[in-house]
């Protein structure tokens, strides 16, 4: 049984509702291909969650959090992945509108998997989230429970809250387009979230280890 539970609903929902990277990756697919893209992005993203609640539970993160040496090397490695994810929507931002002139059975059949695996890929190589869900969690789990499930059960509930957030948000963002039509809205959310997502990449990639 999770201990402290309202506390930790109320912190993982503000967790989740802070703009950040995957704010800005469901904004980017949703704005490139659609709603569907958006909410399999969320769902690729969320799915990140239960390895890290798992690697949590069984100590690996901890390796993240003890070794300089392997936290930069896995920080680096998500971060690079952060910086070409931006730079190729500031690259659709600058060709224009073909993406935009699709169809939208090629669409679905090429951004589908794409997406999911985009929002799986920027959790797991994530190293901030490793930690928060090693320092995090341990917060809210009863000694006398199994760590494994207790962490898996907070996961799920992270990962519910999130697909609401990020699906409803993929569905606002989807409307807005439709309101917007135009290749000038397009290559802008390209560009911005482009920008976003370069962004924290340099961030991470510039920040400090924590210190063991």
């Amino acid at each position: 049984m999770i201990v402290h539970f309202e506390a930790f609903l109320l912190a993982i929902t503000i967790l989740t509702l802070t703009p950040g990277l995957d704010t800005a990756l469901v904004i980017r697919n949703t704005s490139r291909s659609g709603v569907a893209a958006g909410s399999v992005t969320s769902l690729g993203i969320c799915m990140g969650l239960f390895v890290h609640a798992t690697f949590s539970a069984i100590g690996i993160s901890a390796v993240l959090m003890q070794s300089a040496e392997l936290f930069q090397i896995v920080k680096g490695v998500g971060a690079l992945y952060l910086i070409w994810l931006g730079l190729s929507s500031l690259k659709a931002m600058f060709k224009g509108n073909a993406s935009i002139e699709l169809t939208q059975s090629k669409i679905q059949n090429t951004s589908i998997k794409r997406s999911l695996r985009e929002g799986f890929l920027s959790n797991i190589l994530n190293p901030k989230t490793a930690v928060f869900y090693l320092a995090f969690l341990p917060q809210f789990i009863d000694p006398n429970g199994s760590p494994l499930m207790q962490s898996l059960l907070m996961a799920l509930i992270h990962f519910v809250i999130a697909m609401i957030w990020q699906c409803g948000l993929a569905a606002m963002i989807d409307s807005a387009k439709a309101l917007l039509k135009g290749g000038g809205f397009m290559r802008k959310m390209e560009g911005v979230t482009g920008v976003v997502l370069v962004a924290l990449g340099i961030k991470l990639l510039l920040e400090e280890p924590p210190q063991a």
